[in-house]
């Protein structure tokens, strides 16, 4: 029975960092599904790029290397909701291992199409924010920038195991469509127009998580986090600065 708690624990663990969640949300619901699994002496070591659980009486220790990190809520949420099933005792151990199995291989997405138009009305939206005014002439090219740059990361992503090469690709094409829309008349302000087109590719919940890990105590996963938000952002202001040097 240990062996399948362990497997649950690491598990859901892994679900959790691979859906953004901050260390010491990860390292709380390990040892309550531990716990309420009756291990009381579970011993949890939680990074970014990899997890470790034991049992302090035993020898076993099992561990899970994190080969992707992206950011998904719902997968988190639905974690926490199924840990709190098992500890009210409205799932068993077996039952709980298979709905976080299925959980990590059929994870409801939103329609490719609903998140550019998300992208699409965040630019515009967080362009208006930046710029302390309603610039209707440049708010329609700051959405098709915004969802042009969003559809470059989404297809650029899935080629490259490098992730910053998907952000500096998708903040060169929100650059060089922003310069071409106002070259050609349909913007007026570039600098506002790339503001806002570029908000959907900051890493904002890395960086907040980072800080959070910090504060918590999880140096080690904080100061991780940290740099890689600050890479992220790095190879978007990457991307943007090629046009302004080119063009």
């Amino acid at each position: 029975m240990h062996n399948e708690l362990l497997e649950v624990c690491l598990l859901a663990g892994r679900i959790m960092i691979e859906g953004g969640s901050e260390m010491y949300r990860v390292d709380d619901t390990m040892r309550r599904i531990a716990v309420n699994g009756g291990a009381q002496d579970a011993l949890v070591f939680t990074t970014p790029t990899g997890i470790f659980i034991g049992l302090g009486n035993e020898s076993k220790t099992l561990l899970s290397p994190i080969d992707k990190r992206s950011i998904d809520m719902e997968k988190v949420a639905q974690v926490n909701q199924l840990s709190r099933s098992f500890a009210a005792h409205e799932l068993g151990l077996h039952e709980l291992h298979e709905a976080l199995h299925h959980l990590d291989q059929n994870t409801p997405f939103f329609p490719f199409w609903l998140q550019v138009l998300a992208a699409g009305v965040c630019s515009t939206m967080l362009m208006v924010v930046f710029a302390q005014a309603y610039d209707w002439f440049d708010m329609p090219l700051a959405a098709v920038v915004g969802a042009l740059g969003f559809i470059a990361y989404a297809k650029i992503s899935p080629l490259t195991r490098v992730r910053f090469i998907s952000e500096l690709g998708g903040a060169f094409v929100v650059g060089i469509t922003a310069w071409a829309g106002v070259r050609l008349g349909v913007g007026r302000n570039l600098d506002n127009v790339i503001i806002g087109a570029v908000m959907p590719l900051v890493p904002g919940v890395a960086i907040t998580n980072s800080i959070r890990d910090m504060l918590a105590g999880h140096l080690l996963s904080g100061i991780a986090r940290g740099m890689e938000a600050i890479l992220s952002a790095a190879a978007i202001g990457v991307g943007i600065a090629l046009i302004f040097r080119f063009f």
